[in-house]
């Protein structure tokens, strides 16, 4: 049953809610791991130069998110940023976060296990694309109630 939003008896609108991030079951063993050993994390799909466009994980209270970076969901718990120029290119999917053999990485908290965090996507629907367009994700700026979390502004 999906969301509705509703004042006293009478129902206004149903709300879809469109999923803009999941995540594998290596991918929660990994960040429960990586939680263990380092606490609240952040996770940040960038564009890249060094690591390329490979997910990042960081120690939540070492990194801060831009801004205007875009808001995708949690990863048990984990907040999950993306820049917002590379939001512009990936908004028409959903982001689906897998962990493969491989190293992480150079910055990326998983670096030194043997596995490296790996973005794939799933093209949406038309009518989940225009739900999506409908309703705009959050700034990073725009997002509260994540304990530690730091943006640049």
């Amino acid at each position: 049953m999906s969301p509705t939003l509703a004042v006293g008896d009478v129902i206004l609108s149903e709300i879809k809610v469109i999923e803009r991030l999941s995540f594998t079951q290596d991918t929660e063993d990994l960040v429960n791991e990586l939680t263990e050993i380092h606490g609240d994390l952040v996770f940040h799909q960038s564009g890249g130069c060094c690591d390329g466009s490979a997910p990042m994980c960081f120690p939540r209270d070492e990194f801060k998110v831009g801004s205007r970076d875009i808001y995708l969901g949690e990863i048990k718990g984990q907040p999950f940023f993306i820049a917002h120029d590379q939001y512009a290119y990936w908004e028409h999917t959903k982001l689906i976060i897998d962990v493969v053999p491989g190293r992480g990485g150079m910055f990326s908290l998983e670096g030194p296990t043997g596995k490296r965090f790996l973005t794939r996507s799933k093209v949406f629907s038309d009518d989940e694309y225009t739900e999506i367009k409908n309703n705009p994700p959050l700034n990073a700026s725009e997002v509260s109630g994540i304990e530690g979390l730091k943006t640049t502004s």
